[in-house]
């Protein structure tokens, strides 16, 4: 199982990420060198969405296209999935 995951940064930026285990990859992001070089200026970080996919490949995919939309398109899609 893949997920697909969106981070809210201290600074309030947005960033995008795949995993295979989530919980793993967020302390990361918060407490280790091995977080991405984006979040590790930016901690604490909070997860705001995350998705399953059965593949890599899918989770590819929707992270491309995620990446692609624009910073209000995302907080729309992070609001839906909470509602």
């Amino acid at each position: 199982m893949y997920y697909l995951y969106i981070l809210k940064c201290r600074d309030k930026t947005l960033y995008t990420g795949i995993c295979v285990d989530l919980n793993r990859r967020l302390k990361e992001h918060n407490t280790s060198n091995l977080g991405a070089k984006y979040t590790r200026s930016r901690r604490p970080v909070k997860l705001v969405y995350n998705k399953k996919y059965r593949t890599r490949s899918t989770a590819s995919k929707a992270e491309a296209q995620i990446k692609k939309l624009s910073r209000q398109e995302k907080l729309k899609l992070i609001k839906n999935a909470w509602n």
